[in-house]
C-alpha cells in the first residue's frame, strides 16, 4: 500500500521557505531544520507533512516539486507502478539511498520509500 508521505518543495533558500510555509500553512519544523533540509508539520492537528529541500535548478526549466510516497513494501510497489504506467529514471543515488526514483506517464518524477 501507498500513501503519500511528504510533498517535497525544491527552493533556493531554505530558512527563507521555512518561515514562508510556516507563516502560510500554520505549519512548524517537526524537528531542528539543516542548511539544506527541513520536514515541516501542522502546529495543530492532523496534515499533510511538507518537506523542504535546497536545490540548484531553475524553476522555468526543471521539476522542483516531488511527491515522496511511502511504500510497506517498496519492491513490490514499484513493481506494480511500472505495470500500470510508471517508468524507471536514471538516477544518481547516494549510496544510503532508501528510495526508488520513478516517472509517472507524464513524466513527473517522483519517491517511492520503504517505511514500516
Amino acid at each position: 500500500m501507498l500513501k503519500i508521505g511528504s510533498i517535497v518543495w525544491g527552493v533556493r533558500d531554505v530558512p527563507r521557505a521555512i518561515e514562508f510555509w510556516c507563516a502560510a500553512l500554520n505549519y512548524k519544523p517537526a524537528r531542528e531544520p539543516s542548511a539544506d533540509w527541513a520536514i515541516l508539520v501542522p502546529k495543530k492537528g492532523e496534515g499533510q507533512q511538507m518537506a523542504i529541500t535546497i536545490v540548484s535548478s531553475d524553476p522555468e526549466t526543471h521539476q522542483r516539486h516531488h511527491l515522496d510516497l511511502y511504500a510497506s513494501n517498496q519492491k513490490a510497489e514499484v513493481e506494480r507502478l511500472l505495470l500500470i504506467g510508471a517508468q524507471r529514471v536514471n538516477w544518481r543515488y547516494p549510496e544510503e539511498a532508501d528510495y526508488i526514483v520513478l516517472a509517472d506517464p507524464d513524466g513527473n518524477t517522483f519517491c517511492v520509500i520503504q517505511k514500516e
